[in-house]
C-alpha cells in the first residue's frame, strides 16, 4: 500500500511539473516584464551598432524591434544584450535572452544539439575574404601560406579550414574570441587577410583607418543562412519569431509600407485585409497569442523587409549591399514566406 501511495505521489509530482512547465511560455515571461530581451552584436556597422547615447540600429535590430510591434504594438518594448560569438549561445540556452538575433548561420549541430529553433532566414550570406589591395591578390585560391585574422567559435572558423583543406592550401590561422580584437588585428597588420560573412566584411571594411585600401574577394566559399534563434520547447515564440519574419517579407510582396500602411487597411483585396487585421472574422493573430493588427503594428513601426534592408544594409545605408538572394522570389531572389491565412 505504501509504494502504491507513493507512486502515487510521484505521479502527481511529475503531472504538476509538467503542467507548470507547460504554462511557462516565454510569451508569457516578456509579458510580464514588458519588453523583449534580444541578443545582438557587440557592434557591426548595419547589423547591430549603439550610437554614442546608446541607441541601437541595424538590421538585425529592427527584427527585434518588429517581434516587440508583434507582442506590444510597441517597438522600444526591446532591452538588446551584446553578445560575442562565444557568449551568445549560453546566453540563449540559460534564458538569460528570448531571441537572438545576431548574424548567426543556422546550421545542423546549433539546429539540434545546441537545442535552438531556427526557421526564417532573413539574409542568405556567404563567406568571403578581404584583402589588402597592395597584395595584388584576385582569387582567394592565391592565399597559400598568408595569415588569415577569423574570430573564434564561429562556422567561419571551420569553414576556413575545409576550404583550404579541400584546395590544399597552407595558412596561417590568427584567431581571436572578440569581434573587436578580429578587427584591430587586421587593420594594424597582424594579418594578411580577413575572412568572414562577405556581408560583414562589407561592413567591417567601412570601419577601417583606410577603407579605400582594402578589397573583398570575389569568391564565396560557404552558405551562411542567417536568422535569429530561440530556445527549443515552445512553439508558440518560435511560431511568433517565424511570422514576425515572415510578416515583413510578406508585406513587402503586397506592396505594403511603413507610409501606406494606413491606407492599405482599406484594401479590395482580402489577402491584405486578413494581413493587416482589418477584415472582421480573422483570427490569425489571435491563433498566434497576440492581437489581430499584429502584422500591421510590424509594417507600421518598422517598415516591410524591403525597407528594413535598404535603410540598413542597402542603397539606403554606407554599405550598399545589393539585395542578391535577399530580394523576393518574384524578384529574382529567393525571399519567400508561407501565405497568411
Amino acid at each position: 500500500m505504501k509504494n502504491k501511495l507513493l507512486s502515487a505521489a510521484l505521479g502527481a509530482a511529475v503531472l504538476a511539473l509538467g503542467a507548470s512547465a507547460a504554462s511557462a511560455t516565454t510569451l508569457g515571461d516578456v509579458k510580464a516584464k514588458g519588453f523583449v530581451q534580444c541578443g545582438v552584436n557587440t557592434g557591426l556597422l548595419g547589423f547591430a551598432q549603439p550610437d554614442a547615447s546608446g541607441n541601437w540600429a541595424g538590421f538585425d535590430v529592427d527584427f527585434c524591434k518588429a517581434v516587440a510591434s508583434a507582442v506590444f504594438g510597441d517597438p522600444t518594448k526591446v532591452k538588446y544584450t551584446p553578445l560575442s560569438a562565444k557568449d551568445r549561445f549560453p546566453a540563449l540556452q540559460s534564458g538569460e535572452i528570448d531571441i537572438l538575433s545576431r548574424n548567426t548561420t543556422w546550421s545542423i549541430n546549433r539546429d539540434t544539439a545546441l537545442g535552438f529553433n531556427f526557421r526564417p532566414v532573413t539574409y542568405y550570406d556567404g563567406q568571403g575574404f578581404m584583402v589588402r589591395k597592395s597584395l595584388n591578390v584576385k582569387s582567394a585560391l592565391e592565399l597559400s601560406g598568408a595569415a588569415i585574422c577569423v574570430q573564434s567559435g564561429t562556422t567561419t572558423e571551420l569553414n576556413l579550414a575545409d576550404y583550404f583543406k579541400a584546395n590544399n592550401l597552407q595558412y596561417n590561422p590568427v584567431v581571436f574570441e572578440k569581434l573587436e580584437e578580429v578587427n584591430a588585428a587586421y587593420d594594424s597588420g597582424r594579418c594578411d587577410v580577413y575572412t568572414t560573412d562577405q556581408s560583414g566584411l562589407y561592413s567591417l571594411r567601412l570601419t577601417l583607418k583606410n577603407p579605400d585600401e582594402h578589397v573583398v574577394l570575389p569568391e564565396i566559399i560557404s552558405k551562411e543562412p542567417l536568422g535569429p534563434a530561440v530556445r527549443q520547447g515552445d512553439d508558440q515564440w518560435f511560431d511568433i519569431v517565424s511570422w514576425t519574419a515572415y510578416a515583413l517579407i510578406n508585406a513587402e510582396e503586397f506592396g505594403i509600407t511603413q507610409a501606406n500602411v494606413d491606407e492599405m487597411k482599406n484594401s479590395p483585396n482580402p489577402d491584405i485585409k486578413r494581413f493587416l487585421g482589418s477584415e472582421a472574422d480573422t483570427k490569425i493573430g489571435t491563433d498566434l497569442g497576440l492581437t489581430n493588427d499584429w502584422a500591421y503594428n510590424i509594417v507600421k513601426n518598422v517598415g516591410n523587409y524591403g525597407e528594413v534592408f535598404e535603410r540598413n544594409i542597402g542603397q539606403g545605408s554606407p554599405l550598399k549591399i545589393q539585395r542578391g538572394l535577399n530580394a523576393l522570389w518574384n524578384k529574382g531572389g529567393i525571399q519567400y514566406a508561407p501565405p497568411v491565412r
